[in-house]
């Protein structure tokens, strides 16, 4: 039965359909089939607090390129999805939102209330980025949706905390972390954000106990001073080696602390000599355990001054650093003051500064780790696209601290720690512990504390296919075939996930992890709330389609490169889907066929070959360009291919046959046309995959959809490189007349005499009929060599050929002579104004250089243009 397509594309109410039609006949389900080989991959799982962003668009739609492209190619895919629950992020707007409705703080509810609020918050607004990422088209297992709080999860979660602490690989001690006043909790290395600020140096003097002088230091944190338990000075070091072991006296606090040697103190840097805070600076922690120095935390939690901080108890860290200045001079300690830039840690969250604060934390031992961890990626094991990102990995994992993974939160993961209250021992079981393991006391009080969200998403290739349990999908799916995710969270994430599988599945989660680059505005700025240049992807779906929004952000993007987007560029790729529309209503229109069977070689004309072997050629390139993770470049040859190939040439050369008398003619045509759109439509699909999925139903074809249809194959037989090579020397012709027509403004209606000098002329008798309608001939005419008087001819030169037209046949010569003189004359008018302004001295030196390389452009252009007509006129008075 023949179908027709509406006259106009309407994607705003194909896509909906076309998506539920998918779900309803389960088309994304990934089931274990041992009778294929697997390919899987693991959404990052975005904040339950998100909302979809051009970042996660372009995440999805690569992800959901890949899964659909090998789905097509047979193997038994699974993308899973997922969403985190992201605790910071969570517990701030639940917090936030408790605050403006009900002037309430979770102290008010309590930890189990308050827990009961964020989960309502979740259910309520969690899901909303799944419906989002529905409406760009992802074909996820939806039915495997897993959550970074779910029960299989959560058993994850604790299984790995459980076996890291019995193998002592994690351990709570005092360390100094990295400390956010402003969220109140302890943040890892890769959780902060160095920024460069302006700042001071305050040189102190600190007077020596004997009174035989002072020593002089260099800080840019004065308000850490109450918390000097010592002085440090390299042993090597002249000036100060007599001073080792002496006492010199704290200002303002009266303490005496000790002189001590260290080679921490680089000889030449500042004064030489370093004040000592243990309990503020993880050098000086270093340096105290050395020496035996005490520790003395002067700042709180909270960010202000606590009771070891004397006169200045509880004024905020920046107010008490202002006072103790104006202090220190007052009393003659001040010696100098310098402007000094420095590096400031911030919280990547809220963007306070961070302070670093000695605190009892949670710890995961990063060294044994990291070991397996750096071999599978410099083994290529794991490997990174680009490979670039690999040096990224290892330079971090190679330098890596050990992991604070403990949190000051109520939202996530507690950390299943009970202490005794009898005896004091920790209790970390799998299970809750009723008594203590050592002393029998039933008497327990759990940790409070979070596990860092990304303690969970580290286990997320694994958590979510059963383990610890040994499940059907964790066997036939992991490890992973590949990670995409961007280069902003290789350390937050990859390294995690990574020495995560290494450990507890003794086996890598993913052998490739493909990186993409940020999506800038068309300014090249990053898309922020506070620069208001960020675009809703789903505005752009809703106005263009989702297929023009996936396009627009794969074409001209490149592996690890960040990519500016366009607007324009969503229209340019509304008018690429409107053109793939118009050009299958055409083929429709034109089909009698109700099934497309591709005749055999002997029955099929030149262009038909053409086509068909340029086809062959197009899909091992473009599945090629997928396996190695070229998706730009995948995309962008489908789409010359479609518009140029077969919209601009193709169509137009079946429409001989189309239009004519021969039956076996028109059928084979029709046949070739249907073919080769329903390959185009196959090789586009994983990146357009509604507007393909709309067209398809309309043509003769096999399957119920194109999304589980078999991806396009390189066939032998459809190998055609000397119709192809003699098609395009035709085509090459009919391009280089119509250009050659267009120079000389000569209307189509005009038609003019071909001589065609070549040595192949049986090239072009083949494709005669082509040349004569397309190039607008009159007649076409071979030769062995040039015609003897060539003065009135025009000729173009094609790679072995070259067409004579008689010049009085396309032009009037006497008016096209006075139209190129007016053109002559006006281009040196304006040669004569610019030269006038770059010989004008004043001009040239007080313009500004862009605009006098502008002026010297323009009389460049000119001049090239005058060159040009005079040339043309001389041909014609030849």
């Amino acid at each position: 039965m023949k179908k027709e397509l509406p006259k106009v594309y309407e994607p705003q109410q194909v896509e909906s359909r076309i998506y539920k039609m998918w779900e309803d006949n389960d088309c994304f389900n990934g089931d274990p089939d041992p009778k294929k080989k697997p390919f899987s991959i693991s959404m990052p799982p975005p904040n339950v607090t998100g909302q979809l962003h051009m970042g996660h668009a372009l995440d999805c739609t690569l992800q959901d390129i890949l899964t659909r492209f090998k789905r097509m190619q047979g193997y038994s895919t699974l993308w899973l999805p997922g969403t985190d629950h992201a605790g910071i992020a969570t517990q701030i707007k639940v917090e936030e939102e408790l605050r403006v409705k009900e002037g309430k703080t979770r102290y008010d509810l309590g930890r189990e209330k308050f827990l009961q609020r964020v989960w309502k918050w979740k259910e309520e607004y969690g899901n909303r980025i799944v419906e989002q990422q529905k409406k760009m088209g992802v074909s996820c297992d939806w039915s495997r949706s897993r959550f970074t709080m779910d029960d299989r999860c959560a058993k994850a979660v604790r299984e790995t905390f459980c076996e890291l602490y019995d193998k002592g690989l994690i351990y709570k001690g005092s360390r100094i972390i990295n400390w956010c006043p402003h969220c109140v909790t302890a943040l890892s290395d890769a959780e902060v954000e160095y920024v460069d600020k302006p700042g001071h140096l305050w040189y102190i003097r600190y007077p020596l106990t004997d009174g035989s002088g002072d020593l002089v230091i260099a800080t840019t944190r004065p308000e850490t001073m109450m918390g000097d338990t010592g002085v440090a000075v390299n042993p090597e070091d002249e000036r100060f080696k007599h001073l080792i072991g002496q006492k010199c006296i704290l200002p303002i606090m009266n303490r005496e602390i000790p002189i001590v040697g260290d080679e921490y103190c680089e000889i030449g840097f500042g004064t030489g000599a370093v004040k000592m805070t243990p309990a503020h600076d993880p050098n000086d922690f270093e340096v105290g355990l050395r020496h035996n120095l005490e520790v003395i935390r002067c700042i709180g939690d909270d960010g202000k001054i606590n009771e070891n901080g004397g006169p200045y108890h509880g004024m905020d860290r920046y107010e008490c650093r202002k006072a103790i200045v104006k202090d220190l001079e007052e009393k003659g300690y001040l010696v100098k003051t310098e402007p000094y830039n420095h590096n400031v840690g911030t919280c990547y969250r809220c963007h306070n500064d961070v302070e670093p604060l000695i605190s009892a934390q949670w710890f995961v031992k990063m060294e044994p780790l990291a070991k397996e961890a750096l071999r599978v990626v410099k083994d290529g094991e794991v490997k990174f696209v680009p490979e670039r990102f690999s040096k990224t990995y290892i330079n971090w994992m190679e330098n890596v601290h050990d992991w604070c993974i403990s949190r000051q939160l109520w939202w996530g993961h507690q950390i299943p720690a009970w202490y005794c209250d009898e005896c004091g021992h920790i209790n970390v079981s799998r299970e809750d512990p009723t008594k203590c393991e050592k002393c029998g006391c039933t008497s327990l009080t759990r940790d409070p504390d979070v596990l860092d969200t990304w303690f969970s998403s580290a286990l997320w290739p694994f958590s979510t296919l059963g383990w610890p349990e040994k499940t059907e999908d964790l066997d036939f799916y992991y490890p992973n075939s590949v990670m995409v995710t961007g280069y902003d969270i290789i350390f937050f994430w990859v390294a995690r996930m990574i020495f995560s599988g290494c450990e507890q599945m003794k086996q890598i989660p993913f052998h490739t992890v493909l990186i993409h680059g940020l999506v800038r505005d068309d300014k090249g700025r990053k898309m922020s709330k506070s620069l208001g240049n960020g675009i809703d992807p789903l505005e752009m779906a809703e106005k263009y389609g989702a297929d023009a929004l996936r396009f627009n952000l794969i074409t001209g993007n490149s592996p690890g490169n960040d990519t500016r987007f366009y607007t324009e560029k969503c229209e340019a790729m509304r008018n690429f889907a409107n053109k793939i529309w118009n050009a299958s209503r055409f083929v429709l229109m034109n089909l009698s066929i109700d099934k497309c069977e591709l005749p055999e070689a002997s029955k099929l004309a030149p262009e038909d070959k053409w086509v068909l072997s340029k086809l062959n050629t197009l899909v091992k390139e473009v599945t090629e360009n997928l396996d190695a993770y070229e998706i730009g470049v995948a995309s962008a040859k489908v789409y010359d291919f479609i518009w140029d190939t077969y919209c601009d040439w193709y169509i137009e050369l079946t429409k001989t046959r189309l239009n004519g008398g021969d039956e076996e003619a028109k059928l084979v045509a029709q046949n070739v046309l249907c073919y080769v759109l329903t390959d185009l439509l196959k090789l586009l699909h994983p990146f357009m995959p509604f507007i393909t999925e709309e067209i398809f139903q309309a043509l003769p074809h096999e399957g119920d959809f194109i999304m589980t249809s078999h991806w396009p194959e390189y066939q032998d037989s459809l190998n055609f490189p000397a119709e192809e090579s003699a098609m395009e020397a035709v085509m090459d012709t009919i391009k280089a007349i119509r250009a050659r027509r267009a120079e000389m403004n000569v209307p189509p209606s005009k038609k003019a005499e071909v001589l065609l000098v070549t040595e192949t002329p049986e090239i072009y008798q083949q494709g005669l009929h082509f040349i004569q309608r397309l190039a607008y001939a009159s007649e076409v005419t071979f030769a062995g060599a040039a015609p003897a008087d060539v003065s009135k001819q025009v000729s173009v030169v094609t790679h072995n050929a070259t067409a004579y037209m008689p010049m009085a046949e396309l032009v009037d010569i006497a008016a096209e002579l006075d139209r190129i003189n007016k053109e002559i004359e006006k281009a040196k008018n304006g040669l004569r104004i610019v030269e006038q302004k770059l010989s004008n001295e004043k001009f040239v030196s007080k313009a500004p250089e862009t605009v006098v390389n502008a002026e010297k452009e323009k009389a460049a252009k000119y001049s090239e243009l005058i060159a040009k007509l005079e040339e043309s006129a001389k041909a014609m008075q030849a």
